[in-house]
Protein backbone atom coordinates (compact mmCIF):
# COMPACT_ATOMS: atom_id res chain seq x y z
CA UNK A 1 0.00 0.00 0.00
CA UNK A 2 2.07 3.01 -0.96
CA UNK A 3 -0.17 6.01 0.82
CA UNK A 4 1.01 8.34 2.90
CA UNK A 5 0.19 9.72 6.75
CA UNK A 6 0.87 12.96 8.18
CA UNK A 7 0.78 13.14 11.83
CA UNK A 8 0.56 16.54 13.62
CA UNK A 9 2.23 16.02 16.83
CA UNK A 10 2.77 19.24 19.30
CA UNK A 11 6.15 20.40 20.03
CA UNK A 12 6.84 19.60 23.26
CA UNK A 13 4.91 16.32 25.24
CA UNK A 14 3.10 14.18 22.39
CA UNK A 15 2.13 10.60 24.37
CA UNK A 16 4.15 7.93 22.91
CA UNK A 17 1.80 5.77 22.67
CA UNK A 18 -0.86 6.98 20.28
CA UNK A 19 2.18 8.07 18.30
CA UNK A 20 4.18 4.89 18.22
CA UNK A 21 1.08 2.66 17.75
CA UNK A 22 -0.25 3.83 15.15
CA UNK A 23 2.73 4.56 13.46
CA UNK A 24 3.87 1.10 13.57
CA UNK A 25 0.42 -0.26 12.13
CA UNK A 26 0.47 2.26 9.49
CA UNK A 27 4.41 1.91 8.63
CA UNK A 28 3.72 -2.58 8.77
CA UNK A 29 1.31 -1.71 6.11
CA UNK A 30 3.34 0.04 3.98
CA UNK A 31 2.24 3.29 4.17
CA UNK A 32 4.65 5.97 4.59
CA UNK A 33 4.04 8.36 7.71
CA UNK A 34 5.23 11.80 8.06
CA UNK A 35 5.46 13.59 11.02
CA UNK A 36 4.42 17.36 11.68
CA UNK A 37 4.74 20.10 14.27
CA UNK A 38 4.61 23.70 15.44
CA UNK A 39 8.81 23.35 14.67
CA UNK A 40 10.88 20.83 13.54
CA UNK A 41 13.79 18.93 14.24
CA UNK A 42 13.50 16.56 17.75
CA UNK A 43 10.70 16.26 20.27
CA UNK A 44 10.52 14.99 23.51
CA UNK A 45 7.30 13.24 24.56
CA UNK A 46 5.34 12.79 27.68
CA UNK A 47 7.43 9.86 29.07
CA UNK A 48 10.94 11.35 27.76
CA UNK A 49 10.46 9.42 23.76
CA UNK A 50 11.84 11.02 20.92
CA UNK A 51 10.31 11.56 17.69
CA UNK A 52 11.54 14.20 14.88
CA UNK A 53 9.29 16.07 13.04
CA UNK A 54 10.16 16.52 9.34
CA UNK A 55 8.25 19.74 8.65
CA UNK A 56 5.83 22.62 10.04
CA UNK A 57 2.13 21.45 9.87
CA UNK A 58 1.34 24.63 8.16
CA UNK A 59 4.01 23.86 5.33
CA UNK A 60 1.92 20.71 5.08
CA UNK A 61 -0.24 20.00 1.61
CA UNK A 62 -3.44 17.95 2.37
CA UNK A 63 -3.73 16.38 -0.74
CA UNK A 64 -0.40 15.17 -0.58
CA UNK A 65 -1.60 12.47 2.24
CA UNK A 66 -4.25 9.81 2.51
CA UNK A 67 -5.06 10.54 6.21
CA UNK A 68 -4.42 13.74 8.54
CA UNK A 69 -3.88 12.71 12.08
CA UNK A 70 -3.47 14.50 15.49
CA UNK A 71 -1.91 12.90 18.11
CA UNK A 72 -2.69 13.65 21.20
CA UNK A 73 -0.22 14.33 24.66
CA UNK A 74 0.26 16.89 27.43
CA UNK A 75 1.14 19.40 25.19
CA UNK A 76 -1.60 19.01 22.69
CA UNK A 77 -3.96 20.73 24.99
CA UNK A 78 -1.35 23.68 24.92
CA UNK A 79 -0.35 23.76 21.37
CA UNK A 80 -2.56 22.61 18.97
CA UNK A 81 -6.06 23.17 20.99
CA UNK A 82 -7.57 26.74 19.11
CA UNK A 83 -5.20 26.68 17.24
CA UNK A 84 -6.27 28.99 13.79
CA UNK A 85 -3.52 27.75 11.54
CA UNK A 86 -4.35 23.81 12.51
CA UNK A 87 -8.04 23.97 12.32
CA UNK A 88 -7.43 25.78 8.85
CA UNK A 89 -5.05 22.38 7.89
CA UNK A 90 -7.72 20.49 9.24
CA UNK A 91 -10.96 21.92 7.55
CA UNK A 92 -8.92 21.92 4.21
CA UNK A 93 -8.08 18.09 4.85
CA UNK A 94 -11.86 17.05 4.80
CA UNK A 95 -12.80 19.23 1.78
CA UNK A 96 -10.47 17.59 -0.20
CA UNK A 97 -11.81 14.38 1.07
CA UNK A 98 -8.86 13.14 2.85
CA UNK A 99 -9.44 11.07 5.76
CA UNK A 100 -9.50 12.67 9.35
CA UNK A 101 -8.30 11.68 12.24
CA UNK A 102 -6.93 12.55 15.83
CA UNK A 103 -6.95 10.32 19.28
CA UNK A 104 -7.31 11.50 22.67
CA UNK A 105 -6.32 15.61 22.86
CA UNK A 106 -6.02 15.25 19.12
CA UNK A 107 -9.40 14.39 18.63
CA UNK A 108 -10.89 17.25 20.66
CA UNK A 109 -8.73 19.24 17.76
CA UNK A 110 -10.38 17.22 15.10
CA UNK A 111 -14.04 18.19 17.14
CA UNK A 112 -12.67 22.23 18.04
CA UNK A 113 -13.11 22.56 14.01
CA UNK A 114 -16.79 21.77 14.03
CA UNK A 115 -16.67 19.13 11.70
CA UNK A 116 -18.31 16.00 14.26
CA UNK A 117 -21.10 18.74 15.41
CA UNK A 118 -24.36 16.38 15.56
CA UNK A 119 -22.11 13.03 15.40
CA UNK A 120 -20.07 11.25 17.83
CA UNK A 121 -16.50 11.13 18.68
CA UNK A 122 -14.12 9.73 21.42
CA UNK A 123 -11.54 11.57 23.56
CA UNK A 124 -9.64 10.51 26.52
CA UNK A 125 -11.93 10.10 29.63
CA UNK A 126 -11.42 13.45 31.36
CA UNK A 127 -13.97 16.24 31.82
CA UNK A 128 -11.44 18.81 30.33
CA UNK A 129 -12.16 16.82 26.65
CA UNK A 130 -15.15 15.83 27.39
CA UNK A 131 -16.46 19.06 27.63
CA UNK A 132 -14.84 20.53 24.53
CA UNK A 133 -16.91 18.01 22.46
CA UNK A 134 -19.93 18.86 24.20
CA UNK A 135 -19.21 22.87 23.28
CA UNK A 136 -18.40 21.70 19.90
CA UNK A 137 -21.89 19.78 19.76
CA UNK A 138 -20.11 16.61 19.70
CA UNK A 139 -21.43 13.33 21.65
CA UNK A 140 -19.10 11.98 23.59
CA UNK A 141 -18.67 7.86 23.39
CA UNK A 142 -17.42 5.66 25.73
CA UNK A 143 -15.00 3.51 23.46
CA UNK A 144 -11.28 3.18 21.93
CA UNK A 145 -11.95 4.02 18.52
CA UNK A 146 -15.21 6.11 16.58
CA UNK A 147 -14.98 5.45 13.56
CA UNK A 148 -16.92 7.58 10.49
CA UNK A 149 -16.03 7.23 7.05
CA UNK A 150 -14.69 10.51 6.97
CA UNK A 151 -13.46 11.22 10.27
CA UNK A 152 -11.61 8.94 13.01
CA UNK A 153 -11.13 9.69 16.67
CA UNK A 154 -9.93 7.25 19.47
CA UNK A 155 -9.60 7.89 22.96
CA UNK A 156 -6.14 7.19 24.00
CA UNK A 157 -2.93 5.30 25.17
CA UNK A 158 -5.41 2.40 25.47
CA UNK A 159 -6.98 2.77 22.17
CA UNK A 160 -3.36 3.99 20.29
CA UNK A 161 -3.73 -0.31 19.05
CA UNK A 162 -6.92 -0.36 17.64
CA UNK A 163 -6.85 3.03 16.05
CA UNK A 164 -3.83 2.39 14.00
CA UNK A 165 -5.86 -0.95 13.40
CA UNK A 166 -8.72 1.60 12.04
CA UNK A 167 -6.46 3.65 10.09
CA UNK A 168 -5.00 0.78 7.86
CA UNK A 169 -8.41 -0.59 7.25
CA UNK A 170 -10.15 3.15 6.22
CA UNK A 171 -7.14 3.41 3.80
CA UNK A 172 -6.84 -0.13 2.61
Amino acid sequence: MSKKALFIIPPERFNEDELFKPKEALEQAGVTVTLASTRTGEIIGDYNGKATAELIFTDAVPTDYDVVSVIGGSGTNDHLWNNADLQALLKQTHEQNILLSGICAGSVAVVQTGLLSGRTAACYPVDVQKDQLQSHQAEYVAQHVVAHSDIITADGPDGAQEFGEALVKALR
